[in-house]
């Protein structure tokens, strides 16, 4: 039986657990099933292209943000199916962290999926919800986004309907005019949700341009926030802005805890990299077995656009992936894989099911091969290394990641 979204809020929404950490409050729990668990992967053995999740670089890239944060609370953005390694995947392990205060997510789904993955700590949901959707999340202990004008009437139909208070953080535009409420008419609107006896703030935070000059104007508009409220008597709980480029380039920014999604992985921002701030481990290999080894002659083209030609005998293997396992179209430009002990350059085009790597003179690599595209095995395919010789972000390296492929 499929059930449709609505359902499924609810009857996830139901069976869900409240979390606890820190000074965040839970909503009390209706009651505490046994935790759902991911189903069972089968061995590697049985994939064609794969993810492996590495938990203890995991757990070493949270104590290095720790370090670099000086030792303040981490709320773990997984977000986007945890930058594409699987939220029910990773959110248990973070959970075990003690590093980690709580959770952040944009979609309803990806909250109730941590909870029913055994995530006990908290989780904020960031994005927009009707009230229907807000019930079904604040049943599960997951903490609301405050941003719209008519925040503090849903929220008290949310606490209606659950019969208990709404714990919610503050979300304020400071000049990113994505999401958020404008911080020029935010001191108002504020005060009417902290008024609201069924509404209990946790924390405020925003989110930074990016760009080093605005980002302290930003932060001015922030503070000036944070300041005004408090002394008017609201109570606004823990201040976070510092996402990963803020933890690598606005040290004094960290507030009360940070806000990282790409660190948690094992990436760099542009720039970071060497910067010598913190050593991150990528947290994942992206495999793919090879299914061909065949000989070019010369003359030989390869794949669409015939974008390499053989010069001379050449072998080439065939991988089990392309760009609809989320592998970048951009490899060909420069990117290698590793099979075996040797890396191999990237030719022809990367097509959605398949990558074809020149072997050389001789045909080293046999099918069944294990190719490894992504990971820490070789700084030639490092997801920063990659991005660079691809010209593109590393967040594409990682969040275009299928969310079909099998995560181990």
């Amino acid at each position: 039986m499929t059930l449709n979204r609505r359902e499924f809020l609810q009857a996830a929404g139901a069976s869900a657990v409240a979390g606890v950490a820190g000074r965040m409050i839970p909503a009390p729990p209706r009651s505490t099933p046994a935790p759902l668990r991911p189903p069972t992967q089968p061995a590697a053995r049985e994939h064609l292209a794969w993810l492996e999740v590495d938990d203890d670089a995991l757990r070493h890239n949270v104590r290095e943000i720790a370090r670099i944060a000086d030792g303040r609370p981490i709320l773990a953005v997984v977000k986007n199916n945890a930058y594409g390694l699987g939220v029910a995947r990773v959110g248990p392990v973070l959970d075990g962290a003690p590093e980690v205060l709580g959770f952040a997510v944009v979609k309803p789904e990806e909250a109730l999926t941590l909870r029913e993955a055994g995530v006990r700590k908290p989780i904020l949901f960031m994005g927009r919800t009707d009230t229907e959707t807000g019930v079904a999340l604040a049943r599960a202990g997951v903490r609301l986004a405050a941003f719209t004008d008519d925040a503090a009437d849903r929220l008290a139909a949310i606490a209606r309907a659950t019969g208990a208070p709404v714990d919610v953080h503050l979300y304020l535009d400071t000049g990113m005019s994505r999401m958020g409420m404008p911080y020029h008419r935010a001191l108002p609107w504020a005060a009417e949700i902290g008024r609201a006896p069924s509404v209990r703030i946790e924390g405020t935070f925003t989110e930074l341009a990016e760009s080093e000059e605005f980002d302290t104007e930003q932060i001015a508009r922030f503070e000036a926030f944070a300041r005004d409220a408090r002394a008017r008597g609201l109570r606004i709980g823990r201040l976070h802005a510092a996402s990963t480029h803020a933890l690598f380039f606005r040290p004094g920014w960290y507030f009360d805890g940070v806000r990282p999604g790409l660190a948690l992985y094992g990436a760099y921002p542009a720039g970071a990299r060497t910067l010598g701030r913190g050593e991150l481990r990528p947290a994942f290999h992206l495999r793919a077995r090879v299914i061909r080894v065949e000989q070019l002659r010369p003359g030989d083209g390869v794949s669409y656009g015939r974008n390499y030609v053989a010069q001379r005998p050449t072998w080439i293997g065939t991988l089990a992936v392309g760009h609809a396992d989320g592998y970048p179209r951009r490899a060909v430009e420069g990117g290698e894989v590793l099979i075996g002990t040797r890396t191999h350059r990237v030719i022809g085009a990367v097509s959605a099911s398949h990558t074809i790597v020149e072997l050389g003179a001789e045909p080293s690599v046999s099918i069944g091969d294990v190719a490894t595209l992504v990971g820490p095995a070789h700084p030639a395919i490092h997801p920063n290394e990659l991005a660079e010789r691809a010209g593109i972000s590393v967040y594409d390296v990682l969040m275009h990641l299928a969310i079909d492929l099998p995560k181990l």
